[in-house]
């Protein structure tokens, strides 16, 4: 006699779907905090007494980064604490709604600032060219001007690790040096503080956890709108990367990490003039290395 194996119980396998989805959410939501409970260490971004500043967007960067730092406080080793402040830029039809029906279900303190920069970017630049470089210096601007009048210590913005190697391609690619998006800095002025907790997490992971936290999500029409971007083209290419070389980027980002000036070529980090001399007395200047070469350019044919 042939046996027959049962058929799969379709009830069961509805349960079965859920519960496999419910654990890998539980898992990656661990290894965003493992990952940035890492970087707040690695950086020293927090510290006891800290008044953070958590800049909300509405995208999934900034809603992740909140929702990770509400839930590191609870077991913190020191205390600090936050405020959740969305700059409202008066774009069209933007939800204004959204938000603040957002932060009182969390809980958290938060503050919308009320700015007209849509109008003041979409009169200055011109039509076809990109409006990021003047967005972010008037959104900057503002935020920065409230956390100095609420004495705030730290400024906590939503870049992911794939931004930190995007910024360092475009660098590179456009302006000829060697630079990125650190994890910590001190801004242009000396008067603030600003932390990238999301440092470790990659893009893909706070995509798939927005998803998951099911974060009302609010669209921005003025930058996302913008096909000309160079940052997105980098980010095209870093993308075709990990399709054809997965791990590619996170090995870039390590690289950041591990700087070696002498295996460069900056004098200002390195001292390349004291390597290998073999006396005290001065060097050459470049003119005089260039004089035979003048000389012999000025000399009649």
């Amino acid at each position: 006699m042939t046996a027959f194996l049962p058929l799969p119980d379709p009830s069961r396998a509805r349960l079965a779907n859920p519960r496999r989805e419910a654990r890998e959410h539980t898992k990656l939501g661990k290894r965003i905090r493992r990952q940035v409970g890492e970087a707040i260490a690695d950086f020293g971004m927090i510290e006891d007494g800290d008044k953070v500043m958590v800049c909300l967007s509405g995208g999934k960067d900034s809603y992740t980064l909140l929702d990770i730092l509400l839930q590191l406080q609870k077991k913190a080793p020191v205390a600090f604490e936050l405020v959740a402040v969305n700059l409202d830029q008066k774009q069209p039809d933007f939800p204004e709604h959204v938000l603040p029906e957002y932060l009182e279900s969390v809980g958290v303190p938060y503050k919308i600032l009320e700015q007209d920069t849509y109008s003041v970017v979409t009169r200055v630049v011109p039509e076809g060219k990109t409006m990021c470089s003047l967005c972010s210096r008037l959104r900057r601007g503002a935020l920065y001007a409230y956390a100095e009048a609420q004495g705030f210590t730290k400024i906590a913005l939503g870049h992911h690790r794939d931004d930190m190697v995007a910024t360092f391609f475009l660098n590179l690619f456009f302006h000829a040096k060697l630079a990125g998006m650190p994890p910590k800095l001190r801004s242009d002025d000396g008067k603030h503080v600003v932390i990238r907790p999301l440092a470790y997490v990659c893009e893909a992971d706070i995509a798939e956890y927005a998803v998951a936290r099911q974060f009302p999500i609010i669209p921005c029409n003025l930058c996302g709108s913008q096909e000309n971007l160079q940052r997105k083209q980098v980010q095209k290419m870093m993308a075709q990367w990990e399709r054809d070389t997965p791990g590619r980027i996170e090995q870039i980002a390590r690289a950041l990490g591990d700087v070696r000036p002498a295996q460069l070529a900056d004098p200002r980090l390195f001292d390349f003039m004291a390597l290998g001399r073999l006396g005290n007395a001065s060097l050459p200047a470049v003119s005089a290395w260039l004089a035979e070469s003048r000389a012999e350019a000025d000399a009649p044919p």
